[in-house]
């Protein structure tokens, strides 16, 4: 199966590396791409693993995967990327995620901020 992140790999080949191993992840938008398609796939252990530690809420972890199994997933839009890269220890995505709730398409566009501590990139939050 394609990669539910839009990249046009196979699942194998993309996102399901990060899913086994959030250390192969190698930049910030890697990092979105795989937490697009753990939303989709309700992987709620891949999305708690790769939440900055200062922002996530463990106790929230059943109603976001709750939430991701209610909606059908369409599609992920990227839009741009700052920084982020390799080498880099800090940057942002903005996206938009599509999804289908209650008989209609809805979109969820962010500007997302992650950080890289100790060589692995994590979502921090909400960019300002």
């Amino acid at each position: 199966m394609n990669c539910p992140c839009g990249t046009q790999k196979p699942y194998s080949e993309c996102c399901e590396v990060a899913h086994k191993n959030l250390s192969q992840v190698v930049t910030a938008e890697q990092l979105m791409r795989s937490r697009y398609s753990a939303f989709v796939l309700a992987n709620g252990d891949y999305l708690m693993e790769s939440h900055h530690k200062s922002s996530r809420s463990l106790k929230e972890k059943d109603s976001i995967i709750a939430w991701a199994k209610s909606v059908s997933w369409i599609r992920l839009e990227v839009l741009e990327t700052t920084k982020g890269r390799k080498n880099d220890s800090k940057g942002t995505v903005t996206f938009n995620a599509f999804f289908f709730e209650n008989g209609k398409v809805d979109v969820i566009h962010e500007k997302s901020n992650f950080i890289k501590e100790n060589g692995i990139w994590q979502y921090l939050g909400l960019a300002q």
